[in-house]
């Protein structure tokens, strides 16, 4: 970690800046979205997912497929080709 032990000021606004340090070694830039969570020890601070959460439910056939379908040896054959073209990669 940059560093354990920083402090920083709430402005008026509520605001806080958090050191270069920690938002370089986390990758936030300007504009990250963050999840404020609670705890018992302080408050946490997370980066929030980029997409909400999803179900197998939530996404059934949102693709659906426009061909004939194919059979178990095809869909075999087409795996077994992509697993020998990244192997060379």
């Amino acid at each position: 970690m940059a560093s354990d032990k920083v402090t920083t000021v709430v402005s008026t606004k509520g605001q806080v800046i958090l050191p270069k340090a920690i938002r370089r070694e986390k990758q936030w830039a300007a504009g990250t979205r963050l999840v404020v969570e609670n705890t018992g020890d302080g408050v946490l601070l997370k980066a929030a997912p980029l997409f909400a959460a999803s179900t197998v439910a939530d996404v059934f056939a949102s693709l659906a497929f426009r061909g004939r379908p194919k059979s178990l040896a095809q869909m075999d054959a087409a795996i077994a080709a992509e697993a020998r073209r990244h192997a060379r990669d």
